[in-house]
Formats: C-alpha cells, structure tokens, sequence
C-alpha cells in the first residue's frame, strides 16, 4: 500500500483494534519512515520494504515506451529505494517487532542482523522455490501472496509467463513442501469468510490491504476510492511502473499494454503523469491498485474492519 493509501493513522488504528498495522517504507525516504517509526512506537506493528532488483533493463524497448507517454513524462532512473539507509534506520533505534519484505529476500546476513537487533523478518512469496529460498535465507514468517492481490506482485524476479497461482491452490502446495515455517496468506482476503478459508487450509494469518483503502485513516485518493466501490474489473499490468501489477483497468492501461519490463525506472517516468491525473481528479491517468475481491471493501473505519474481518463476524 506504498505510494498513498498507508499512513500512519491507519497503522495505528489497526494495532489499536488488535490486528498487526504496517507501515509502507517504499517510495519514502530514510527520514519519513524513521518519523513514521517513531510515531508508532509503544504498538506492535510492521515495515515493509521493497527489496531492489537489477537495473538491467531493455534500453531500446524502455525508451520506446517512454516515448509514447507524450510530454510532460519524467526521466526513466534506476534506484535502490533508500535500501541502506531504511535498513540502517531499522537498526540503529529501537527494534520494529516485524519487517516485511516483498520483491525479493535481503542476504542471510543481513536477516540475521534484524533478529539480533530484535525485529522478526517475513518474506513475500509467489512460489514454492521462493518459499523455499526464503527459509535458507533465515525467514521467521513466510507471508504467501496469491494472483488476486491488489498492488505489485511479490515476485523475486519479474518475467514474462511466470506462473500466478490463485491463493488457495498456492498455499496449498507451499504448505505441503513442509518448510516448517508460519504462514501469512495475502490476496483477495477481504472479509471474515475469506479469512476463515484461509486458516482452513493452514494459514496462521490473513493480511489484508483493499479492504482497508476506503478507511477514513487511508490515504488513498478521492477518485481512487470511487473506482474501489464501482464493479470494475481488475486485471495485471506494468504500464505504470514496468512491474506487474494488478490494478482496476482504466484508460492508461488499455493504452499501454504493452509496457517493458523494466522497475524502477518506468515508475519514475510516469510518476508526473500521475501525479498530474490525480490533481485533476482523472482516474483514468493514475494506477487503481486493487485485489479481485475489491467490491467487497466497506468505507468505515478501520477499526470497524478488523472486527469485521474476524472468523464468525457478521457479513
């Protein structure tokens, strides 16, 4: 939920109702992400961070597509994210009780560095083989996220014609490869009945993102929030970022179906493009991320849905 919809009002209000809040460190800088620490200390709560890739990308194919965003487009970069400055934020202050990972699994090392310093790591798999990795790798807590999630999928390296399992099916065989380690199940669980289905099938945890994204403390932009209650569908692209992503398709989507891979560096070149759809209140120039099951989303507070989401709670 990087890049708007978290804030630290809806952390808070999901630990003080007794779910586990996280705060999105991607796209913030060291500094924000310490303030945002800061102001939740005395909770349980968690981090994220993006994991960065390669930045060897298809040059040709990048500029292309650039070039078809029309004026007013930014420059194509590669950037780590703060990667060094974020860890080195985590571990020169109090612990953080969980940090998160997703694009990928940081070095035995430096998992090991975090659980010396206090914090449990969770990594995000899209796989069996990352699932594996992640448990060589030190992870305390594999958090599985199947096809429906809203946002970027996890995977490690993004490519053409990699498999996306639905979550069940995913957690499933994840579950059967007896890897020994707690389970998060993540993707399109957005109500107590889908989280009741995952702890059925093995899970120790849901985690939960669109349903929280019409929630008051959310962040997430007024146009943004009208297409989360609409029957759009969703569907995956990188025409945004230059990595997969599931969001409700709109018009930047369908005009670019095409979009390499290629991450960062597409996310900086159309980042002024978004920002100017959302001044204009365009929803049709901006990423919708969203789950499949985002019809399912109930603007009330976020305390409200974490009862909400509850085994047994009342549909």
């Amino acid at each position: 939920m990087a890049g708007g919809p978290s804030t630290v009002e809806l952390a808070a209000a999901v630990c003080d109702a007794g779910g586990l809040g996280f705060l999105a460190a991607g796209y913030g800088d060291a500094e924000e992400v310490r303030y945002e620490i800061q102001a939740m200390r005395g909770r349980v709560f968690g981090v994220n961070l993006f994991v960065p890739g390669s930045p060897e990308v298809d040059s040709g194919a990048l500029s292309e597509y650039v070039a078809t965003l029309g004026g007013g487009a930014g420059e194509p970069r590669f950037d780590d994210d703060g990667w060094r400055a974020k860890l080195d934020v985590l571990r020169d202050s109090e612990p953080v009780p969980v940090v998160s990972f997703t694009f990928g699994c940081p070095p035995l090392c430096e998992v090991r560095a975090l659980q010396g310093h206090g914090s449990e790591v969770w990594v995000t798999v899209t796989s069996v083989a990352e699932a594996a990795a992640a448990r060589e790798a030190g992870a305390d807590v594999l958090v599985v996220q199947g096809s429906e999630a809203g946002g970027h999928r996890g995977t490690w390296v993004d490519a053409r014609g990699l498999e996306a399992l639905p979550l069940l099916p995913l957690l499933r065989v994840v579950l059967s490869s007896d890897l020994r380690l707690p389970v998060v199940a993540a993707g399109g669980v957005a109500d107590a009945a889908g989280v009741a289905a995952v702890l059925a099938a093995g899970a120790s945890a849901a985690q939960v993102g669109t349903a929280f994204m019409l929630a008051p403390e959310a962040g997430t932009h007024p146009a943004h929030r009208e297409a989360i209650t609409s029957d759009g569908p969703t569907d995956f692209t990188r025409a945004f970022t230059g990595r997969l992503a599931r969001g409700i398709v709109n018009r930047f989507m369908t005009d670019h179906p095409d979009a390499p891979i290629a991450y960062p560096h597409i996310h900086h070149a159309t980042a002024p493009l978004r920002a100017e759809a959302r001044k204009r209140g365009d929803a049709g120039g901006f990423n919708l991320w969203a789950g499949e099951a985002h019809a399912l989303a109930v603007a009330r507070p976020a305390a409200e849905t974490v009862r909400a989401l509850a085994p047994g709670a009342p549909a």
